[in-house]
């Protein structure tokens, strides 16, 4: 195989109550990459379309997580990486990480699959810390194994996939204003009290076992964040009437995505889905400001080949 081109699909990170250690994989928005052998060793980004980003290869996630994968091959040959860009960068909904991941994965592929898509985790995190400042998983871990990824620990890395819920849907509203991964990380307090600790460990053990026992309504009494949320939120405009409106329109529960300015719920069944987008809709129908929604499936398997 000489080119490669994939689809590399957003994903929601946090999930309220797994801060760093739990995300899932979106189905129905992503970006598009075209990766090409070429003769000469090293990474090339060719183009970069509809994203104003760097394409020097050492300030470009994509390129830092292939060259991180290129260290452990070291491959004869070399790379062209084209990317096409729908995942708007600082939305919230890990834009960076399906730059890496996409990279990492089209390399691999062109090498003649050499690692498994777990073990290649590792090297699109390398793109996630250029991104953020921390080399975090809970993005590029969903992105190349579909469904959600639970990061049960990172020195050494162990990461669990679990098959999301059949029922399950994301509806995800993207406000137009860029949020940067490095400054929503800012806002966050170093230490947290010992109750709000054993309360987050509480849910996220919960959330987990609902995904599992694919109950529902245990999903929706987990997805509570006492970390984050109370610091995060306040950067969101109308976060609490969008929170609430999708409450009170059916959803499990919902919450920040990733590191904002996006906001997630998740519903039982499309119909609740779409409902609870139109009621944000209408919370933001007269905001100063444009706003982007999806209603998306749980992507199973994560980074597709495209003919």
């Amino acid at each position: 195989m000489e080119v490669i081109k994939i689809f590399c699909p957003a994903t929601i990170a946090n999930l309220s109550c797994g801060f760093d250690v739990l995300g899932v994989c979106l189905d129905s928005v992503g970006d598009e990459m075209i990766i090409e052998k070429r003769a000469e060793k090293g990474i090339r980004i060719k183009e970069i379309i509809g994203a104003d980003l760097p394409l020097a290869v050492e300030e470009n996630v994509a390129g830092v997580a292939g060259l991180a994968l290129l260290e452990k091959l070291q491959p004869d040959f070399g790379f062209d990486i084209t990317i096409y860009k729908n995942i708007k960068a600082g939305s919230g909904i890990g834009s960076s990480a399906a730059s890496a991941a996409g990279a990492v994965y089209g390399i691999n592929a062109l090498c003649g699959y050499p690692l498994t898509n777990l073990e290649l985790i590792e090297y699109a995190m390398q793109g996630e810390a250029l991104a953020s400042g921390a080399a975090h998983a809970d993005n590029v871990a969903p992105a190349l194994l579909g469904g959600f990824a639970f990061i049960r620990s990172y020195e050494p890395l162990d990461i669990i996939a679990i098959e999301a819920p059949e029922e399950l849907y994301a509806t995800v509203i993207h406000p137009q204003i860029e949020l940067k991964t490095k400054d929503s990380r800012s806002v966050l307090k170093q230490t947290v009290p010992l109750r709000k600790a054993v309360a987050q460990c509480g849910n996220l053990g919960g959330l987990v076992s609902g995904l599992f026992l694919k109950d529902y309504e245990l999903i929706g009494r987990s997805l509570h964040d006492e970390f984050v949320e109370p610091m995060r939120s306040l950067l969101i405009p109308n976060f609490d009437k969008l929170k609430q409106a999708a409450y009170d329109n059916g959803a499990l529960g919902g919450g920040i995505s990733g590191a904002g300015p996006s906001m997630f719920a998740l519903s039982r069944g499309r119909e609740v889905a779409e409902r609870v987008a139109a009621a944000m809709k209408e919370v933001v129908a007269n905001a100063d400001y444009e706003n982007e929604i999806h209603i998306s499936a749980i992507n199973p398997m994560g980074i597709k080949e495209l003919k």
